[in-house]
């Protein structure tokens, strides 16, 4: 398993409506592997996380997105559940940190319905990435690059991407963004 000790990795989610297995597995290998995963969302207290369209556990908020110092975060990941990123998208503050973390060549994973968060903040333009079948045709439109594929890795811009399409594709997902969190950092 790749080491990422001590590294702060961001997870990026609105204060309700996050797929929970999206936010809770990445969480745990990034913590298995030695990071500091800080949960972000745009108002304080805690995050609603669902199981499909029935309510999951709640998780406390670390930071809100208009607190947090992008300079802060070594890395970011952007969970899915189709209301998350539909509400996050809304956030200017969540975009302004996607934007300045992308900006400052930090490696990002994005799944699922996440890249909306992206589309949003014009991320993908240039972009080769994967997601929920039902978000291409907004990746095409803002101009990336939409693959059928388990996990995809594109270095095509200003930092490194790691996609990855449903819960399904999440235990390769964990090991590529771990992967790649070890390997930018290095």
């Amino acid at each position: 398993m790749a080491s990422i000790d001590g590294m702060r990795v961001a997870f990026l989610v609105a204060n309700e409506g996050i797929e929970q297995v999206e936010l809770a597995k990445p969480w745990q290998a990034v913590h298995d592997a030695g990071g500091r995963p800080q949960l972000v969302a745009p108002d304080p207290g805690e995050a609603q996380a669902m199981n499909h369209l029935d309510k999951g556990e709640t998780f406390p908020v670390d930071f809100t997105t208009k607190e947090v110092d992008p300079a802060t975060i070594d890395a970011i990941v952007l969970p899915g559940g189709v209301a998350n990123p539909d509400q996050l998208r809304m956030d200017a503050s969540a975009l302004e940190l996607v934007k300045a973390v992308f900006a400052a060549g930090k490696p990002a994973a994005v799944i699922c319905h996440g890249p909306w968060t992206l589309v949003e903040a014009d991320l993908v333009r240039g972009r080769t990435l994967t997601s929920w079948p039902s978000l291409q045709t907004d990746i095409r439109n803002a101009g990336g690059t939409w693959v059928d594929t388990e996990v995809q890795v594109c270095s095509a811009g200003p930092n490194v991407l790691v996609t990855s399409r449903k819960p399904d594709d999440l235990p390769a997902f964990c090991s590529r963004l771990l992967e790649v969190f070890a390997d930018e950092r290095a």
